[in-house]
């Protein structure tokens, strides 16, 4: 079978001799050459490819970093926003989450993509781009994937909110809270603080 993308200007993806196409979503994941411009994750034995969304989402994600820096300097945890992988426990397929908070010595697969079930909390900040697959396929596998805390901050909504989802077993979040934007909400444990949900009132 031979597999190519004609579009000019665009990378092909084509055989190479003595390598097999890829047979999975991770295996086509992985053979994927750089795509600026592009986030690419693996959804529910999906690749997704979608544009990088308006700056209002990159801004959600960066005032949520920095509500947590305190608890990033006491614990000597590490956060990302939006820029490294994640390797669900699993199935290892690899997302990127917008937001991302992890231990230092969080584990690695591969060297390159964070283990799920080593971090503290992932977030996803709701676009219209990527709204299905948040509310709808993100909850559960980031349950199953092992992560302890799921923050969704949805500015779509009416009112806007903020959904946080805890005590991940079998496949599912067992407690879910949800207040709209200006409210403060409990982050359970691990991360065991109260969160201002009124600083995503500057990017709705």
């Amino acid at each position: 079978m031979d597999v190519s993308i004609t579009d000019p200007g665009t990378p092909a993806l084509a055989p190479v001799p003595g390598r097999p196409l890829p047979r999975t979503p991770r295996e086509l994941f992985d053979a994927l050459p750089p795509l600026p411009g592009l986030l690419v994750e693996v959804i529910d034995g999906r690749l997704v490819a979608r544009r990088r969304d308006a700056p209002e989402r990159a801004r959600a994600a960066m005032l949520l970093f920095e509500a947590f820096l305190p608890l990033q300097d006491e614990r000597r945890w590490q956060a990302w926003a939006g820029n490294v992988g994640v390797c669900l426990d699993g199935t290892h397929e690899p997302v990127v989450p917008d937001l991302v908070l992890a231990p230092s010595d969080c584990p690695r697969w591969e060297r390159r993509e964070l283990l799920s079930s080593g971090l503290v909390l992932v977030a996803e900040v709701v676009s219209k781009g990527s709204a299905e697959d948040d509310r709808g396929k993100k909850p559960a596998i980031y349950a199953k994937g092992g992560v302890p805390v799921f923050l969704l901050v949805d500015p779509l909504t009416t009112p806007a909110s903020v959904t946080v989802y805890s005590d991940p077993k079998e496949g599912q979040y067992q407690v879910t809270s949800t207040v709209p934007f200006g409210r403060e909400i409990l982050v359970p444990h691990p991360i065991g603080c109260t969160l201002d949900t009124s600083v995503f009132e500057k990017v709705v």
